[in-house]
């Protein structure tokens, strides 16, 4: 069993919970990820590190309550245990050389975004972040981003926050006032990174995108988490989850991360169902 050492919510949605975990925290790296379960008899959820601690022994992730096991995981205290916890795995991300780097966050992408901005910054990078997110309340990491991130920007798509736009205008304004990047790095939804990989195609820019597709073991034997990439077919749990942008079939990845949307619902749903019926004392 593993401890709960802090659980907090970010925003009503997204949850940040550290774990005592020894074994993976000496070995986590930016880009990497674990697989997690909530209790002996859950599912083995895929989820990218958010930050760690080796002094600590602690691994820390961000979660976004979008089916059971996520729920469940959102039910958790401090002090609280979950069954278990195995990784890091998949490679970490290579940001060694890089002088001039965005890092670009979309919603909850913001959580694996901002490990690769802090350790480009460490590096010595200059690091410009943007975060996009659909509305203020959403806004998650401001505050951790502005400390390891030489220019950030936060944008809204209904201009809550005062800055309405997209992350793809955003980064377009940048480049074209001059903010040179040799490499830019994108996190979020699917087409989210795909724009995002149009935009820097145009201009040359290398573009690093990390792929989180469905995953059933995390070790390249279910086939569950293929992507094609440069026309060829790779697992995101072990060729990534870091792939070049510029060679990610978006479309078909979009098409294959709804294939189970409905089950999940109904999962999500069900035990939804059954904690109201517990709190009616049924």
């Amino acid at each position: 069993m593993y401890e709960i050492l802090s659980h907090e919510f970010l925003n009503p949605s997204v949850v940040r919970v550290t774990v005592k975990a020894p074994m993976a925290a000496r070995r986590c790296e930016p880009g990497q990820f674990v697989m997690l379960r909530v209790n002996e008899t859950g599912e083995r959820i895929p989820l990218t590190v958010a930050d760690y601690d080796r002094a600590a022994g602690s691994v820390t992730v961000i979660v976004q309550i979008v089916g059971k096991t996520t729920q469940m995981l959102s039910e958790k205290r401090t002090g609280d245990t979950i069954a278990d916890i195995a990784g890091p795995l998949g490679h970490p991300s290579h940001l060694e050389g890089y002088e001039r780097a965005a890092v670009i966050g979309g919603g909850l992408g913001c959580a694996i975004a901002y490990p690769q901005a802090k350790k480009l910054h460490e590096l010595g990078a200059r690091v410009d972040v943007i975060a996009g997110f659909r509305n203020k309340d959403l806004i998650i990491l401001e505050k951790e981003m502005a400390e390891v991130s030489d220019l950030l920007s936060v944008v809204t798509d209904d201009g809550s926050n005062g800055e309405k736009a997209l992350v793809t205008d955003k980064l377009r304004a940048l480049i074209e006032q001059g903010r040179d990047y040799d490499v830019v790095i994108a996190i979020g939804p699917l087409v989210m990174m795909k724009y995002v990989s149009l935009l820097t195609k145009e201009y040359g820019i290398e573009t690093l995108v990390s792929l989180n597709p469905v995953m059933v073991d995390g070790t390249g034997m279910c086939g569950g988490c293929r992507v094609t990439v440069g026309g060829k077919v790779q697992f995101a749990c072990v060729d990534g989850p870091d792939f070049d942008g510029h060679e990610v079939d978006f479309d078909e990845a979009m098409r294959r991360s709804r294939t189970y949307a409905a089950e999940e619902r109904a999962a999500h749903e069900a035990h939804l169902c059954r904690l109201e019926a517990m709190a009616d004392g049924h």
